[in-house]
């Protein structure tokens, strides 16, 4: 069974916009949509799977000049040279993908090992509020001064 969506109900589905829609088809990133006799577009189900892999493709970053490209190979259909060169093109986007990944998972474990570095002196700061600590990571003294206010004497 197939279902049709108006443009209004593609852009709830999708997230996109009517005008991001539209903009997708004017320039060719999604097949033209067929439409009722008013005019008005009907989306597809094979629409919106579509355009959720478009979704998928340009929240991981490709460019939509390879978004573009990838989408004319698609209407070429299954020719050893469409599927070839889109496969490729995934081949590449996800090796990538996964040096961005393996980059950003180093970065989270140093900053999980600064939090903890962080979390120790704080356990210690409150166990003995005038001592001095080493960040061993960069080098630094802290000296650290107790928080509680002391009474001033007068002379």
């Amino acid at each position: 069974m197939t279902t049709s969506l108006t443009i209004q109900q593609a852009a709830a589905a999708t997230g996109l916009t009517v005008h991001t829609l539209r903009y997708y088809e004017r320039i060719g990133l999604i097949d033209p949509i067929p439409r009722q006799d008013n005019q008005h577009r009907l989306y597809r189900d094979e629409d919106i799977l579509w355009i959720g892999f478009l979704l998928k493709l340009r929240s991981t970053g490709l460019p939509i000049r390879k978004m573009l490209r990838y989408a004319e190979l698609r209407r070429l259909g299954d020719q050893r040279e469409s599927v070839s060169e889109r496969k490729a093109m995934l081949e590449e986007h996800t090796l990538s993908l996964e040096t961005t990944l393996a980059d950003l998972q180093s970065n989270l474990a140093v900053m999980h090992k600064k939090i903890a570095l962080y979390a120790n002196i704080e356990t210690t700061l409150n166990a003995h509020p005038a001592i001095k600590t080493f960040d061993k990571e960069y080098g630094h003294e802290h000296a650290h001064k107790p928080t509680h206010k002391h009474t001033q004497t007068r002379r």
